[in-house]
């Protein structure tokens, strides 16, 4: 058993890994989307998309229903998704970085923002039974334990960096 345990604890370290990187990348694309909505209307860029398919088929389900929901958008909730998209996407990063570098404060950090994201995703899934929310909700989780158990690992091995 003690043959295997080493492997298992560096399986664990690279989903550890692999999880993190992907929460960086997750928080790069919101930061990329927050800033993008501070300068694309998004009416105009989906009346621009769907024009054509409208021009072809008036009818068009899909096509007119995303219309109407972008025609629907405000400047204000507009302005809203891109701050809360930054912020969201800027805390993430500065956590992730943290974590890469083995910071030891990134660890409880870590843990406490994503509580907070998982708190918040799953009172909107109560709301919306958004399967997408639930998988993020059930990422997050994974993501809390391996940094909950990478923490105790890096404590017990003395592994931080400054």
């Amino acid at each position: 058993m003690e043959a295997r345990e080493p492997k298992v604890e560096r399986g664990l370290y690279e989903l550890f890994e692999i999880s993190v990187i992907l929460k960086g990348l997750d928080a790069l694309l919101e930061i990329v989307v927050g800033i993008a909505l501070f300068f694309v209307n998004i009416p105009n860029l989906v009346q621009s998309l769907v024009q054509t398919e409208i021009i072809e088929d008036p009818n068009d389900f899909i096509a007119t229903h995303i219309q109407a929901l972008a025609g629907t958008l405000s400047p204000q909730v507009q302005t809203y998704g891109a701050l809360y998209l930054l912020a969201h996407g800027v805390i993430k990063v500065v956590v992730v970085i943290g974590l890469l570098r083995r910071s030891r404060w990134a660890y409880p950090a870590a843990l406490a923002v994503f509580a907070l994201f998982i708190a918040y995703q799953t009172i909107k899934f109560i709301g919306t039974h958004s399967i997408p929310l639930l998988l993020l909700d059930i990422f997050d989780i994974l993501l809390v334990w391996l940094v909950y158990h990478e923490y105790r690992r890096m404590t017990r091995e003395g592994g931080f960096r400054r």
